[in-house]
């Protein structure tokens, strides 16, 4: 008996199973052979987070790579502002130090009559005194964004706009050093700047050893007094939104916080970050941000300068502020302590600024010198 196979009819659907092969390249990926450290070296001078984003999703090499940058640049496109109360463990930069303007101007009317002591301690000084922002794919922090970077050394954050609202034509920029608190702050102001010299310019006064009767009576000195507070403020707000940036990142050895107005930048550096990690940071009650200890406030004021390239500004004004705790309680000379702080803070004022600000402040240096006591707040 033969046994008949049935003929077996394939699908008209089914396909053979088939595989691909690529051709070898006719020369080899140059692309490929480049080692690692130098698509790294690539990487860390191009920098801006959103542009590294997309390099990630180029290829797995470049995915890998990409966390292990070393320069990082975080540019915000818009803050957005949250009403109500907020957890402090919170998306940090969430609320930012942009809250509404009116109740920033509130804030700083509350501490303007509490925070200096009275204006006849004001005292002339010859020899100096005794001692979802980022990329707009949603509402990310510079936090989130940066949690999966492993080793950030040095890092720039960038707002929008400054935080300081200011008249046309005034003058208003500020640079702040922070370890765990406020260690230098130098503020250069200016009621008027033009490129053209002035007709009529305030003259020069008489040089009687105090700062010019109409500098009290015109709002010159209160003026002044607001800018003050007001750059702290902002200065202190930015230093208490880094506090998740920098415990996430122990690698961090500099970071500087600016915005795209450049008037205010704050600044840190190894030695501040260091002192950051191992003491508490001490935040206002009233308003998350730092506090700001007691200081001594070194002023300068000139009622017209005339600066380089045709530039001239007037109501030009100097202050450096350092905190007057500072060197308390250690042994050794008073002298000294207050010489090699003296010329620290002389030097900090020199570097805070380029430009036609740098030569302001380099002339306003040179200026009769007025000490003010502020008390923390």
């Amino acid at each position: 008996m033969v046994s008949q196979t049935p003929n077996l009819v394939k699908p008209e659907n089914m396909q053979s199973k088939t595989k691909i092969h690529i051709d070898p390249l006719p020369y080899p990926d140059r692309f490929d052979g480049i080692p690692d450290s130098l698509v790294l070296l690539i990487f860390n001078k191009l920098a801006d987070v959103r542009s590294l984003g997309r390099c990630s999703v180029v290829s797995k090499r470049f995915n890998s790579l990409v966390p292990l940058v070393h320069d990082v640049f975080v540019k915000i496109d818009r803050v957005v502002t949250v009403d109500g109360d907020m957890d402090s463990e919170d998306d940090p930069l969430s609320v930012s130090s942009t809250k509404p303007r009116n109740l920033f101007s509130h804030l700083i009317k509350l501490v303007l009559f509490t925070l200096l002591k009275p204006f006849n301690q004001l005292r002339n000084t010859t020899n100096g005194p005794n001692k979802a922002l980022l990329p707009q794919l949603s509402h990310h922090s510079p936090a989130q964004v940066l949690k999966n970077f492993t080793n950030v050394r040095d890092l720039r954050i960038e707002l929008p706009a400054g935080d300081l609202g200011t008249e046309d034509g005034v003058i208003l920029k500020w640079k702040a050093e922070f370890g765990s608190t406020l260690q230098n702050c130098v503020i250069l102001g200016g009621t008027c700047v033009d490129r053209k010299p002035i007709s009529d310019v305030e003259q020069p006064m008489e040089d009687n050893g105090s700062i010019p009767e109409p500098f009290y009576t015109n709002g010159g000195l209160k003026l002044r007094v607001v800018w003050t507070i007001s750059s702290l403020i902002a200065a202190s707000t930015r230093h208490y939104l880094l506090r998740q940036i920098i415990k996430d990142h122990p690698t961090l050895r500099n970071l500087v916080f600016t915005d795209a107005d450049g008037q205010g930048t704050l600044c840190m550096g190894c030695k501040q970050l260091k002192e950051f990690r191992e003491k508490p940071l001490a935040a206002s009650a009233s308003s998350n941000r730092t506090q700001v200890p007691a200081s001594n406030m070194k002023l300068r004021y000139a009622p017209y300068l005339e600066l380089a390239e045709g530039v001239s500004l007037q109501g030009a004004t100097l202050v450096s502020i350092k905190p007057s705790v500072e060197g308390a309680g250690h042994g050794g000379s008073t002298s000294g302590n207050s010489s090699h702080s003296r010329k620290e803070v002389e030097a900090f004022a020199y570097g805070a600024f380029d430009g036609p600000s740098k030569a302001a402040v380099k002339a306003l240096v040179k200026q009769r010198t007025y000490l003010l006591e502020m008390n923390g707040f």
